[in-house]
């Protein structure tokens, strides 16, 4: 016998809309889009909005400026940071495992092609538009920072790392993690890294970070 598959007949009338919060996504990924083509200054509200297929009057209720569009977006990024770093998953970790999970969520950040083209537009830009360079550094580096260097702290208090400066130390791993390969990359001289070498110097860079912050017996 043939089976007697249903067919699934779709509900006449307009399709139903979608909810704000997908709307912004829509919207935040087609602004991506337009920046890293584009710009920030030649990037248009009206070519978004098309992107997205979305009104220019809907886009301006959710996002009233091009600075207030261009900070969601950043937010956006380092909330995925944030959600690859969950807090539960991270305190149950023991310290090499925490520190190495920490700094290879960071270089997936950070050495992304993505976030390398959106460095070069606010380095590009920031004379011209100061607002962008402020988001950037509010909602992407401070974020990412206090995220980290909270753990850290966490990690001095339980008895496990000696540091004097958990703020400077922190920094100084971050740097370590991302300075060069980021730096060659925005300057076009290296190809941004891939899952293997991200690992591999998360790898390397907790290896040194743990020896050097290693609790001296008395």
């Amino acid at each position: 016998m043939v089976p007697n598959h249903k067919i699934e007949r779709r509900p006449r009338g307009r399709p139903q809309a979608r909810c704000d919060e997908d709307t912004r996504s829509v919207i935040i990924e087609a602004a991506n889009k337009q920046f890293h083509e584009n710009g920030y200054a030649t990037a248009s509200i009206a070519a978004i909005a098309q992107e997205a297929g979305v009104s220019t009057k809907t886009l301006y209720r959710l996002f009233p400026t091009k600075a207030d569009l261009f900070s969601d977006l950043i937010s956006d990024r380092i909330g995925r940071f944030l959600l690859a770093l969950d807090p539960t998953t991270l305190a149950a970790a023991d310290l090499r495992q925490g520190l190495e999970r920490m700094l290879m969520a960071y270089g997936m950040l950070t050495l992304s092609e993505d976030t390398i083209t959106m460095m070069r537009l606010v380095i590009g830009e920031s004379d011209r538009f100061p607002e962008i360079a402020a988001s950037f550094y509010e909602n992407a580096i401070v974020r990412t920072n206090a995220l980290m260097e909270g753990w850290l702290r966490k990690q001095v208090d339980r008895g496990v790392i000696a540091l004097a400066d958990p703020h400077a130390a922190c920094g100084m791993l971050r740097g370590m993690m991302a300075m060069e390969p980021q730096r060659a990359a925005m300057l076009r001289q290296q190809p941004a890294p891939g899952i293997e070498e991200i690992a591999a110097r998360a790898k390397m860079c907790a290896d040194l970070f743990m020896n050097g912050a290693a609790v001296v017996p008395s």
